[in-house]
């Protein structure tokens, strides 16, 4: 009776294991032409991930790269990915750029989370930070990557990751995109009491994480007005925290100089599309600091019309597309 009941929680237990196996790294028939998978192994710990080559990756030509960082109950390239979700394969093959996939490490977070909101996964040189700028680092040496137009892009928790990236690794990403996330050292902010900590004083910590590094990393912001998981007040702070960003990497000071110019587009409701206002907060010279995508009528979704997954809305705008752009007008 023992060894019955061994041998069915051993079943279980390998049965848990290649469930979870399969939805971090999917099935090999999952993947697609250029698809290549790996693994980054450091002091930190170790990551793995896929990346997506277009036809125009001679070896010679040196292409953009874009990390692509899931959110909670997603995987990079398994099962309800980072990858299906935005399409972005498609887009690189049509525009040429290497896309980055990396999937949260097995059992790490019950719902397969980055830890952006714990103190200790904030920091250079640990932790998921330096495995996620290790990544990069390691697929700009292997497929020749531009190191001057490596950008990355979030979703939900994957968002937190890539904005905690922009502070501790502005020397490797050129730009950073929040897909329904929030601003560095957001664990601190009180949901109930958002003005108890002011964006600025988390955007001194994010200044004073980039060190001797600090540079302009801009920054792009897609928010949906629906969304319940991470309200809009948060992208607001996002937007606000980030730009008081610039302002100490200017001079060190929080005095406005960097005499920012704002515009504001609306793009009203079409049959079947949200409407949505896309503001942008530039230098005189046009560089952007802040741009943002506020969208009607959306919840705690990626924005698109040909995402695959449980949390994509087809009625928002291109945000794979929305990303490259601004990707492609901000290199480093």
């Amino acid at each position: 009776m023992t060894r019955i009941v061994s041998g069915i929680v051993l079943m279980l237990v390998v049965a848990v294991v290649v469930s979870a196996a399969i939805f971090h790294h999917g099935l090999p028939w999952w993947m697609e032409e250029g698809d290549r998978n790996h693994e980054y192994e450091s002091a930190a710990g170790s990551l793995r991930y896929q990346v997506h080559m277009p036809p125009q990756g001679d070896g010679t030509t040196r292409l953009p790269v874009i990390m692509a960082i899931h959110g909670c109950g997603m995987s990079g390239y398994g099962w309800n990915s980072m990858k299906s979700t935005t399409q972005f394969n498609e887009l690189a093959d049509r525009e040429g750029f290497i896309v980055v996939y990396p999937t949260q490490r097995i059992f790490r977070s019950a719902i397969n989370c980055w830890e952006s909101a714990d103190p200790r996964e904030q920091h250079r040189h640990s932790g998921d930070p330096a495995l996620l700028a290790g990544v990069a680092r390691q697929v700009v040496e292997t497929y020749n990557g531009d190191p001057d137009h490596v950008h990355v892009v979030g979703a939900s928790s994957g968002a937190g990751a890539a904005v905690i990236l922009a502070a501790t690794y502005p020397d490797v990403f050129a730009t950073v995109t929040s897909v329904a996330g929030g601003e560095y050292g957001l664990d601190q902010v009180d949901p109930d009491d958002p003005g108890s900590v002011p964006p600025e004083y988390t955007a001194r910590q994010a200044w004073a994480q980039m060190g001797d590094r600090a540079r302009q990393v801009p920054l792009l912001v897609i928010q949906g007005e629906e969304d319940d998981v991470v309200p809009p007040f948060v992208a607001t702070r996002l937007v606000e925290h980030w730009t008081a960003v610039g302002d100490f990497v200017d001079d060190g000071l929080l005095n406005d100089s960097l005499d920012l110019v704002m515009t504001i587009t609306t793009m009203p409701v079409e049959p079947g599309r949200h409407a949505y206002t896309h503001s942008a907060l530039a230098a005189p010279d046009g560089t952007s600091v802040v741009e943002s995508y506020l969208v009607e009528e959306m919840g705690h979704v990626w924005p698109g019309p040909a995402g695959d997954g449980l949390f994509t809305d087809h009625a928002g705008p291109d945000a794979s597309f929305i990303v490259w752009e601004f990707a492609r007008r901000h290199p480093k």
